[in-house]
């Protein structure tokens, strides 16, 4: 990006090679009117289709008290009208509650270089001068997730069963929802089981086009593509569905999946790989570029021989990753001998991400309904334990008041990338 000269900033001016703003998340908090009328105008924007753009009065006070209690999205705009000293320290202050891959746009009316290299150095993505019109609001958004050296915009997280039927789909599919409702958050789940996978089942989706057309024509795969093999379960929450039929067989290569993955990272922040049970070049190719993995086990001694194996594996293959989440699923089941969860997870080297009770009755009512459980009952304590893996695998901080430090540390968490 081009320094800026007096009266002159980065990003000014009518934009007309602005590329399509990728499946992110936005919160402005605006000053004047003004703003918040070219906020709302963006917001109609056909490059901001795939966006969502929630839009609030107030300020960096504003946003410190929403974010105080709340996840940071991908992207926060705020509109200030103090002077150097005090945008800083307002700034530091805002930085204790984002996350690490957080990305910050200052809306001031200083018009000076100096604060604007100072503010960028610290870890501000962008500084705009008022009064601001909408192709410069576009296309600084742009520019910060157009660049092709960027990293991808994208977490993945596979969800994989360390056995065959112990519900790592219906974790999968619930952990996938709750994570786009707990962070307003764009996911895409892509079910990976073309001759028998049920995301559609439980989504209640049916539809024609899915995971296979997206890797039988690779030529063709880009995010155009993608958006209309896409099938939108709610707000947040798209899914890319198996065939689930056994019509033709599907002999994947080692490679098949990753255009696949690496596009839908691109433009969407979170990635939730429904991979089936089994041991393939595929499968164990999935694994390994995956930036988060969800080992599901019941409590048994084939779960936790084949968890074993799994485990060890994954030490080798991926050394310098976090280690796999664990979740205990179908505990306490009546009349079956079992191992405590704690146990189990203390023979792998791990810790309980979670031990989902036995409970037929909850899950077999919301899958005969296409629900998920917390749609089925928001408060059962299920749902309370798929929101708490949502946010462990999300790579994003619960709200907090941290202690204070120097502003240079503080602020570089908005431009530290989520680790």
């Amino acid at each position: 990006m081009s320094e800026p000269t007096d009266h002159q900033f980065a990003g000014s001016g009518e934009a007309t090679n602005i590329g399509p703003i990728p499946r992110i998340t936005l919160h402005a908090f605006c000053l004047t009117d003004a703003t918040k009328r070219v906020a709302e105008t963006a917001l109609d924007d056909r490059r901001m289709a795939k966006a969502h753009l929630k839009i609030d009065m107030g300020g960096i006070p504003a946003a410190l008290e929403t974010f105080a209690q709340a996840p940071t999205p991908n992207l926060i705009i705020v509109e200030s009208s103090a002077q150097r000293d005090n945008l800083i320290a307002s700034l530091e202050q805002l930085a204790e509650y984002c996350d690490a891959g957080t990305k910050v746009i200052v809306i001031g009316d200083v018009n000076d270089v100096t604060l604007y290299r100072d503010l960028i150095s610290r870890g501000v993505s962008e500084y705009l001068i008022t009064p601001v019109n909408v192709y410069q609001l576009i296309g600084s958004i742009a520019n910060l997730y157009g660049d092709p050296a960027a990293e991808p915009l994208g977490r993945s997280i596979a969800f994989f069963g360390v056995k065959g039927g112990c519900g790592a789909s219906t974790i999968a599919h619930n952990g996938a929802w709750a994570l786009a409702r707990s962070f307003q958050s764009e996911v895409v789940v892509a079910d990976l089981d073309l001759p028998f996978g049920t995301a559609g089942l439980d989504y209640n989706q049916d539809p024609l086009q899915g995971v296979f057309e997206a890797i039988s024509a690779p030529e063709r795969l880009d995010e155009t593509y993608l958006d209309r093999i896409l099938s939108k379960c709610s707000e947040h929450l798209h899914l890319l569905a198996a065939p689930a039929t056994l019509e033709r067989t599907y002999d994947h290569t080692e490679r098949t999946f990753e255009l696949l993955l690496d596009t839908i990272k691109a433009s969407t922040p979170h990635v939730v790989l429904d991979v089936p049970h089994a041991w393939n070049a595929w499968v164990k190719q999935t694994l390994l570029n995956v930036d988060e993995i969800v080992l599901v086990a019941e409590p048994d001694l084939a779960n936790l021989r084949n968890a074993k194996n799994t485990v060890d594996v994954l030490k080798q293959l991926r050394p310098n990753d976090r280690p796999p989440h664990l979740v205990m699923n179908k505990v306490n089941m009546p009349k079956r001998p079992e191992i405590k969860p704690e146990e189990f997870a203390g023979s792998l080297g791990l810790t309980v991400q979670a031990s989902i009770p036995f409970e037929p009755q909850l899950f077999g009512t919301a899958a005969n309904n296409g629900q998920m459980v917390g749609e089925l009952d928001n408060k059962h304590v299920i749902a309370g334990m798929f929101e708490d893996l949502a946010q462990s695998v999300s790579g994003k901080v619960q709200p907090r008041k941290s202690q204070r430090s120097s502003l240079g540390g503080l602020l570089s968490k908005l431009k530290r990338k989520a680790g």
